[in-house]
């Protein structure tokens, strides 16, 4: 603060300095008209006299508004030139905000209504549901696979997938192999789950398995939704039960 208010009491003075210079100028260019046209009139003979005084009019005039014209230039921003200080050295970065996740109610949630988008929302706002913590939607372009990202209960990390699909467009291989490439090796996930509203044709299964991927296709998701299946990354019941 102290070095904004020297700068501007800076500026302000200089201002002052071209407005005196501009008036000290005018005054003298005044002075100087008068003692010429003294001068000229009592010396000068005919027309010659009063040609020279027009010029020395035309001239003194130039000076004078000239003279003017820096006495008016306008000053400088207050800031201008004042560096920004910069943060003190360790300060952390604003941590990121996170995606906005719907809040559920029970079976209420259609997944086939929203769009992909919306859909990566409420996959999100069953984890939280369930227990989950630091959950983040971070799906879009560049994402490589990871749709969402969560702390399970128990403390392990959650990496999700969500593929809202139609019922006769199941998950293949090819984005099975796609998430498998990146959910361990990059996004360091403990638990890896992809949730479709469709679902796994065999050898997307087959590769998911072999991988330790959890699968949870349409009918899955929406026993979870309800409440009839436990979350992903809790083991399943075994069948009849």
């Amino acid at each position: 603060m102290a070095v904004a208010e020297r700068v501007n009491g800076r500026g302000r003075r200089a201002g002052w300095r071209d407005v005196v210079l501009a008036v000290g100028l005018v005054g003298a260019a005044v002075g100087g008209l008068a003692l010429l046209a003294r001068t000229v009139w009592g010396t000068s003979s005919g027309a010659f006299g009063p040609a020279v005084l027009v010029l020395a009019v035309v001239v003194l005039a130039a000076v004078a508004r000239r003279a003017a014209g820096r006495g008016a230039r306008p000053l400088a921003p207050p800031d201008d030139g004042v560096p920004v200080p910069a943060a003190p050295a360790g300060t952390p970065a604003p941590a990121p905000a996170e995606a906005a996740v719907p809040v559920l109610d029970g079976d209420a949630v259609d997944h086939e209504q929203v769009d992909p988008q919306g859909f990566e929302h409420t996959v999100a706002a069953l984890c939280v549901r369930d227990g989950c913590t630091r959950t983040e939607v971070s799906g879009g372009p560049g994402d490589l696979g990871a749709d969402v990202v969560a702390t399970t209960p128990d403390g392990r990390r959650l990496v999700v997938q969500c593929k809202q699909y139609a019922a006769d467009h199941p998950v293949g291989s090819r984005d099975l192999q796609c998430f498998g490439g990146t959910c361990f090796a990059v996004h360091e996930a403990e638990v890896a789950v992809v949730v479709t509203t469709s679902g796994f044709t065999a050898p997307a299964a087959e590769y998911a398995a072999a991988l330790g991927i959890v699968c949870v296709d349409g009918e899955a998701l929406a026993a979870w939704t309800d409440g009839r299946r436990p979350p992903p990354w809790k083991p399943a019941p075994p069948p009849g039960d």
